[in-house]
């Protein structure tokens, strides 16, 4: 049996409740997928791979040197998104520029920070995976990329049945926008390697959680394997 990113968290109860349950069945990608790349912002990123301790000066909401693994996961799903010619769709994440942002996607301040605001550097998109013509940016100020934003109309015009869901944090916007997804009646897949999160244990354990109620999780290559399959039967 292939070892998954959060077997070393689970016990032996863990998993005989969950495989006793019937949880963790996969759904498989639908003939109109779409895909979600989920705040894949400088904030988020840093400028470059570099430890999270030193990145966090800078972007305080960074998940440092993670984020930069999962970047060249996320353009090769978005290259064979592309040329299976399936929507594309981006989020940012920024601060209100001149109302409180002690609710903007997580509790507290973060997002009064210079570089969060409206316009600021740490949401521009980055560069190896920014939009083309075409493929459309949602700004949003809460945790799903569904809530207050117009995603969903975007998705009904298409026709889309799947969301791939790429992006961070794992445990925080992923997570909220894949349970809206599901919640939509979409089917919903995770690349795992397109993911990431500022905490170890929490991007484990929810992908975990994910797999068993929401989302197939299933690797990068089975994924672009998958949207290839879908362009030779187009």
């Amino acid at each position: 049996m292939t070892k998954r990113i959060w077997d070393q968290y689970l016990d032996p109860r863990d998993l005989k409740i969950y495989s006793g349950a019937g949880l963790g069945k996969m759904t498989g990608i639908g003939n109109k997928p779409a895909l979600v790349i989920i705040d894949v912002q400088y904030g988020f990123t840093g400028e470059e791979a570099e430890d999270i301790e030193q990145s966090i000066q800078k972007y305080p909401t960074s998940c440092g040197a993670d984020a930069w693994k999962a970047v060249p996961n996320i353009k090769r799903v978005l290259e064979a998104s592309r040329e299976a010619g399936i929507p594309v769709y981006y989020t940012i994440i920024e601060g209100h520029k001149h109302n409180s942002n002690e609710r903007t996607a997580i509790k507290g301040n973060v997002f009064n920070h210079p570089t969060l605001l409206e316009g600021g550097e740490g949401t521009k998109v980055v560069k190896e995976i920014e939009p083309v013509p075409g493929e459309i940016v949602i700004s949003k100020k809460k945790p799903s990329a569904f809530f207050g934003t117009p995603l969903i109309s975007y998705l009904v015009e298409n026709n889309v049945d799947t969301l791939i869901v790429a992006g961070t944090t794992t445990s925080g916007c992923v997570r909220a926008s894949v349970v809206d997804a599901f919640s939509y009646n979409f089917n919903v897949i995770v690349p795992e390697e397109c993911v990431f999160d500022r905490g170890i244990t929490t991007h484990a354990i929810n992908l975990f959680d994910m797999q068993q109620k929401y989302a197939d999780v299933v690797s990068t290559d089975e994924v672009i394997a998958a949207l290839k399959k879908n362009l030779e039967h187009a």
